[in-house]
C-alpha cells in the first residue's frame, strides 16, 4: 500500500481499535499500523509574534500527513482471516481531508514566510493538503496576453483612472512574471506546488473549491496576507465573503515584510501615526533594535501534501496558463509592449541601472553583493548617485512585491556589522558594529514603511488630488478632454497642458537632468531617487499640473513600483502630502544637476542630443547655448532647444535667484500637519527652527529656492502660482515684483487628440484613444515597430 494523508489521526486509531475483533491488542500496535516517513529534522527557527531576537528551540516536524502502513499490520489481519482492504477503506473513510488554500499577492518568497513557518513547525493544524495559489488580477496587470488564439477577455484593459496608462508596464509585467515563475521553482523544491491562475480572486478560489469538493477534499480554510491598497481590501473583502458563505475560515496575516512589525509599534490606531516622518523616526530609535527576527525556509517536504491534480480545477476560459517562464513571460508582456508611440532608440554605450531579474532567488543574492562589494558602506554618500548598479541597494523592486522582507535585510546587515558570518569579512567595517552606510540603509526601510503606514491612515486620500491635507484651494492645470470621443481640447491652456505633458513624458523638455531622467525610465524603468523628486518637483511645482499624470506614469514604468512609497512620495513632493514644508520646498533642476552630476556624465548618456556640448550650462539647458554654435552642435530645429518647457536662470559662479519663501504654518507641536480646513496662513512668518530641523532630516534630502525671471520662447500658462495659499511672493533676477516679466509668446499649439481617460473611479479601469503625437525623435528614423526589438525584449532587454 502507497502513502496516504491523516489529518485526525489520534482519533482515527482510537476508532480503529475499538473495532471487536482487536479488542486484545499488542502493546505496539501503534508502531505497527503506521509508521512516519521521514527523519526528523531539527532546527533553531524564531517566533513571529516575539519582539525581540531570541530564538525558537521548536523543532520542525517532517510532513506530517505522510504515513507509511505497515506490512505487519496486514499480516495481522490475514492471521486473523480479515481483508485488510476492508480495514484500510474505512481507514480511508475516517480520516477527513482539510486542505488550506494560500492566496498569494505580494509575498512571492518561501524564506521568511510565516505562513509556511507555522505549516511546518505547528503539530495540530490540522490540514492534510496546502494549495498556494497566484492570482495575476485583470485590473492590476493587462491579461489579454493569456487569452486563446481567437478569443477576447472579458475584462476591460487595465488602464490607470486619470491618465489612462497602463496599470502595469513593460518593465514590472517582466518581473512580476520571473518572480511568480521563481516561487514555483521554490515550492516545488520543497515538493510542493503552486498553481498560477488569472483572473479575480474569489472566481478563481471558488472554481478551485468547487474542483476539490468533486474529487472528495474539503477545503477547511483560505488564508492571505492582509495590504493596504484599495483593490487589495476589495479582493480580501469578496474572498471573505465567499468563504463565510461556504463555512469556510478565512484568516488574513499580518504583513510582515516590513521593517518594524505592526504590531511592535507604539501606537495601536494608524489614525495615531505621526504625519511628520521626523516624529515617528524618533519615536521607533534606536532603529536596529526594532525589527523581529526572521524565520527561516522550510525543510523539503514539511509542508502538507500537495492536492492531487486531478482535484484542481483548470484554467478558467478564455484564458490558458503557458507551461514555463518563457510563455508566461511573453504572456504578460504581449498588450503592454507598444506604451508609446515613438520610444527612441537605445542610447548607444548606456547601461541600465537596474539590469536585474524578478524572484526571491535573485534578491538574496543581490542582497548578499551589496554587502561584499561595499555597497552598503558607502551607501550613505553614494546614495543621490545616477549611474550605474552600485551607487544604491537596488532592492526596491523585490522588497515591493515581497521576494524579499525588509528585516531580512536588516539581519543580514546584523551579520556583516557584528561579524557574524565570514562571507562579508573582506569588506572594510566587518564585525565593528553599525556604520553610516548602514543606518543609512535602515532608515530608508523605515521611510517605506512609514510610506505605507500613511497609506493605512489615509485610505483613498492617497490618490486625490487634495491629497492627505485635503486641500481643495489649489487650482492645478489639467488637460480637457471629451469623454467618448476622439475630438482635441477646446484651443488654450488645456490644449498646453497636453502637449507639455506629452513632451515630459517622451524627455524632451529640454531640461537635461528631466529628460535624462524620463528617457532612462522609458528604457529601463528604473531611475534614481534623486531623479525622481526632480521630476516631481517639475510636473507639479514648476508646471503646476495635477501631480497624478505623473504618478499615474509612474506607476505603469517603475519596475520596482509600490502603490504606497509611489502614491505617497508624489504627494509628499506636491505639497499635499505629508512634508512640513509644503508647497514651499521646490527643486532647482538646474542646480541639481550641477551637485549630482557633476560631469555631466548622466545627462550625456541618456540624451545624445547634447552630448557634444562643452558646457555644462548647455548641457543641463540646451536652451542657452549661444546662437551662434546651434548648427556646429545640431541644435537648430531641435525642439528642446527652438522652445523649451521652461527656463531657469542660472549662474555656475554663484547659487540659483532665490524668491522668499512661502507662509508656513501647518505643523502642531504633535507633530501633525494641519489641513486647509482649519489652517489660518499668517504672511510675515517664516519656518521654526523646529519645522527646519524636520524639513532637513526628511529623506528626500535638501530643496533649493526657485527662481522665475524672463522666459523666452515659454508657455506663459506654466508661470509658478502666484502665493495659491494667499502669501506673498516676489519674482527672481530680471522679473520684479510679483513674477513680472514673463516670457514671450504663446503656448505649443496645434490639434491634439488628448489622452485616454480611465472610467469607474479613482482606481477604476477604462478605455481610451490613445493621442496621437508628432514623432519628436525623428532625427532617430522610424519609430519602433514590428520587427523592431523593444528594450525589454530577449535582443536587449537591459531590464
Amino acid at each position: 500500500m502507497a502513502s496516504h494523508s491523516a489529518s485526525s489521526t489520534g482519533r482515527g486509531l482510537a476508532r480503529f481499535t475499538e473495532a471487536p475483533m482487536l479488542s486484545i491488542t499488542p502493546p505496539n500496535i501503534i508502531d505497527l499500523i503506521v509508521r512516519p516517513a521521514p527523519e526528523s529534522l531539527s532546527s533553531s527557527p524564531t517566533s513571529t509574534s516575539s519582539t525581540a531576537a531570541a530564538p525558537y528551540t521548536d523543532k520542525i516536524r517532517p510532513r506530517r500527513s505522510r504515513w507509511v502502513v505497515s506490512r505487519a499490520f496486514v499480516k495481522i489481519l490475514s492471521a486473523y482471516c480479515i481483508p485488510p482492504g476492508r480495514y484500510l477503506r474505512g481507514w480511508w473513510e475516517m480520516l477527513e481531508s482539510n486542505v488550506l488554500i494560500y492566496l498569494i499577492r505580494r509575498d512571492l518568497r518561501v524564506s521568511d514566510n510565516p505562513i509556511l513557518h507555522h505549516l511546518a513547525t505547528t503539530e495540530d493544524h490540522g490540514f492534510t493538503h496546502f494549495l498556494p495559489v497566484c492570482v495575476i488580477t485583470p485590473n492590476q496587470y493587462e491579461v489579454s496576453g493569456f487569452v486563446k488564439d481567437g478569443s477576447s477577455s472579458p475584462f476591460p484593459e487595465a488602464r490607470s483612472a486619470v491618465g489612462g496608462f497602463w496599470r502595469c508596464g513593460p518593465h514590472r509585467a517582466k518581473f512580476v512574471a520571473e518572480s511568480v515563475w521563481d516561487l514555483k521553482n521554490s515550492f516545488e523544491s520543497l515538493n510542493s506546488g503552486l498553481v498560477i491562475r488569472v483572473g479575480q480572486f474569489s472566481e478563481t478560489l471558488k472554481s478551485l473549491v468547487s474542483g476539490l469538493k468533486a474529487e472528495g477534499l474539503k477545503v477547511g480554510a483560505t488564508w492571505m496576507v492582509s495590504q493596504e491598497g484599495s483593490d487589495e481590501k476589495l479582493e480580501e473583502d469578496s474572498v471573505s465573503a465567499y468563504c463565510a458563505s461556504e463555512s469556510i475560515e478565512f484568516k488574513s496575516w499580518v504583513d510582515e515584510k516590513y521593517f518594524i512589525d505592526d504590531r511592535d509599534l507604539n501606537f495601536e490606531n494608524a489614525e495615531d501615526l505621526p504625519d511628520v516622518f521626523t516624529t515617528y523616526r524618533k519615536s521607533m530609535e534606536p532603529l536596529r533594535e526594532r525589527p523581529r527576527q526572521t524565520v527561516p525556509k522550510p525543510p523539503k517536504s514539511s509542508l502538507p501534501d500537495f492536492p492531487p491534480a486531478s482535484s484542481i480545477a483548470p484554467q478558467a476560459a478564455p484564458f490558458e496558463i503557458p507551461p514555463d517562464l518563457e510563455g508566461f513571460r511573453e504572456a504578460m508582456l504581449k498588450k503592454v509592449r507598444d506604451f508609446i508611440h515613438f520610444l527612441p532608440p537605445f542610447p548607444e554605450d548606456a547601461e541600465s541601472a537596474h539590469p536585474f531579474s524578478g524572484g526571491e532567488t535573485n534578491a538574496l543574492v543581490r542582497l548578499d553583493d551589496i554587502i561584499k562589494n561595499g555597497v552598503v558602506l558607502r551607501y550613505k554618500t553614494s546614495r543621490n548617485g545616477l549611474v550605474g548598479t552600485e551607487f544604491s541597494t537596488k532592492l526596491s523592486a523585490w522588497l515591493a512585491l515581497g521576494c524579499i522582507t525588509a528585516r531580512q535585510v536588516h539581519w543580514r546587515l546584523a551579520d556583516y556589522e557584528d561579524g557574524k558570518d565570514e562571507a562579508f569579512s573582506e569588506p572594510e567595517g566587518y564585525g565593528k558594529g553599525e556604520n553610516e552606510g548602514s543606518k543609512g540603509v535602515r532608515f530608508e526601510l523605515l521611510w517605506r514603511d512609514y510610506m505605507r503606514l500613511c497609506h493605512k491612515k489615509f485610505g483613498t486620500k492617497l490618490f486625490h488630488r487634495s491629497g492627505f491635507r485635503e486641500d481643495h484651494s489649489h487650482k492645478w492645470k489639467e488637460p480637457i478632454k471629451k469623454e467618448g470621443t476622439q475630438e482635441p481640447p477646446e484651443p488654450g491652456a488645456a490644449e498646453g497642458v497636453d502637449r507639455v505633458l506629452q513632451r515630459i513624458y517622451d524627455g524632451t523638455t529640454g531640461m537635461g537632468l528631466i529628460d535624462a531622467t524620463q528617457r532612462e525610465l522609458l528604457h529601463t524603468g528604473y531611475t534614481s531617487n534623486r531623479a525622481r523628486q526632480n521630476v516631481a518637483s517639475f510636473l507639479a511645482k514648476h508646471l503646476n499640473i495635477d501631480w497624478r499624470y505623473g504618478a499615474e506614469w509612474y506607476e505603469m514604468l517603475l519596475v520596482d513600483y509600490d502603490v504606497s512609497s509611489n502614491w505617497a512620495n508624489w504627494q509628499y513632493v506636491a505639497g499635499v502630502g505629508n512634508d512640513p514644508r509644503g508647497e514651499a520646498r521646490i527643486f532647482n533642476p538646474v542646480k541639481q544637476a550641477f551637485d549630482y552630476d557633476k560631469e555631466g556624465t548622466y545627462v550625456r548618456c541618456w540624451v545624445p542630443e547634447v552630448r557634444a556640448l562643452e558646457k555644462l550650462e548647455h548641457v543641463f539647458q540646451c536652451c542657452t547655448t549661444p546662437k551662434e554654435d546651434w548648427d556646429r552642435f545640431n541644435l537648430t530645429g531641435l525642439v528642446m532647444a527652438e522652445d523649451p518647457i521652461k527656463r531657469i536662470d542660472f549662474t555656475v559662479d554663484g547659487k540659483p535667484n532665490k524668491h522668499v519663501k512661502r507662509p508656513f504654518d501647518r505643523r502642531r507641536k504633535d507633530g501633525r500637519i494641519r489641513s486647509a480646513t482649519n489652517t489660518q496662513v499668517v504672511t510675515d512668518r517664516q519656518p521654526s527652527a523646529e519645522q527646519s530641523e524636520n524639513a532637513a532630516n526628511v529623506p528626500n534630502g535638501n530643496s533649493y529656492g526657485n527662481q522665475y525671471g524672463p522666459q523666452p520662447r515659454q508657455f506663459p500658462q506654466f508661470d509658478p502660482p502666484r502665493s495659491p495659499r494667499g502669501g506673498g511672493f516676489r519674482g527672481g533676477r530680471g522679473g520684479g515684483s510679483g513674477g513680472a516679466g514673463r516670457g514671450r509668446g504663446g503656448g505649443y499649439g496645434g490639434p491634439n487628440r488628448g489622452f485616454p481617460r480611465g472610467g469607474g473611479g479613482y482606481r477604476g479601469n477604462g478605455r481610451g484613444q490613445q493621442p496621437y503625437y508628432p514623432n519628436p525623435y525623428a532625427q532617430y528614423g522610424p519609430p519602433p515597430g514590428p520587427g523592431r526589438p523593444m528594450p525589454w525584449g530577449p535582443a536587449q532587454g537591459p531590464v
